[in-house]
């Protein structure tokens, strides 16, 4: 996949899912931009110095001014990444309003802004470009979110928000898609499910690699997909 010279937002870009997308980007060629909002998480992110890497603090992505200033920085925008969420289980009985609140805020209000912004910015380029949006497994399969129902509803509405918006720029050649990961092969995920089959685990880098696909100029025809990345569970 050729994405020499093409500048690429990514956000979650400091994360284990997002290092993978970010890596695997600049080994293609591309430029990686990535927001983040604690310094804790530059410090820890191994390819802060990477000349192709360009990572801007202080974005809160539920801001709009904030996600303003990012996709402003940003010359010939190609491909837009929203791996930026988060995660928490709770019955719905035991949920308040402002924890739920709060997981729409991280997985729908954060895709949302970086989406439009995204848009408004190929748009005036006029060169199209990719968007690629991050839901989960529950998000098409919503009995498996029994006991996380806040936060399987905030992805669902990003899944419908990506079939939506990808119907609606067609016709800019901006095509939209999004992953649904079931559980990930990661050192957190071990940790909290040490008897589970590790071996069964959509592994990192192959879900970032269904990433690249569909955020490169190598995919003209997919949008509208919410792509299952399951492995064998």
């Amino acid at each position: 996949m050729d994405y020499l010279d093409r500048h690429i937002v990514v956000t979650g870009g400091t994360g284990v899912l997002g290092s993978a997308v970010v890596s695997a980007l600049i080994e293609a060629g591309a430029f990686c931009h990535v927001p983040f909002i604690h310094a804790s998480e530059a410090q820890r992110f191994a390819l802060r110095d990477h000349a192709r890497v360009q990572l801007m603090g202080d974005i809160e992505l539920s801001d709009e001014s904030a996600v303003a200033r990012l996709y402003g920085g940003v010359p010939r925008l190609w491909a837009s990444i929203h791996i930026a969420g988060g995660f928490a289980m709770s019955p719905v009985a035991e949920t308040t309003k402002s924890e739920l609140m709060k997981q729409v805020d991280m997985n729908f209000v954060t895709a949302f802004l970086c989406c439009a912004a995204a848009v408004r910015t190929m748009t005036r380029a006029g060169s199209g470009g990719r968007i690629v949006n991050v839901a989960t497994r529950p998000a098409l399969e919503w009995r498996a979110g029994a006991g996380m129902a806040a936060y399987t509803a905030s992805k669902a509405a990003l899944a419908a928000l990506t079939v939506a918006l990808a119907e609606e720029v067609v016709k800019e050649d901006i095509l939209v898609n999004a992953i649904a990961p079931s559980t990930m092969d990661t050192p957190a995920n071990r940790k909290a499910m040490p008897k589970a089959d590790h071996a069964a685990w959509a592994k990192v880098e192959d879900v970032a690699a269904t990433i690249l696909f569909l955020a490169s100029p190598e995919n003209r025809v997919t949008r509208g997909a919410v792509v299952p990345v399951y492995g064998k569970t």
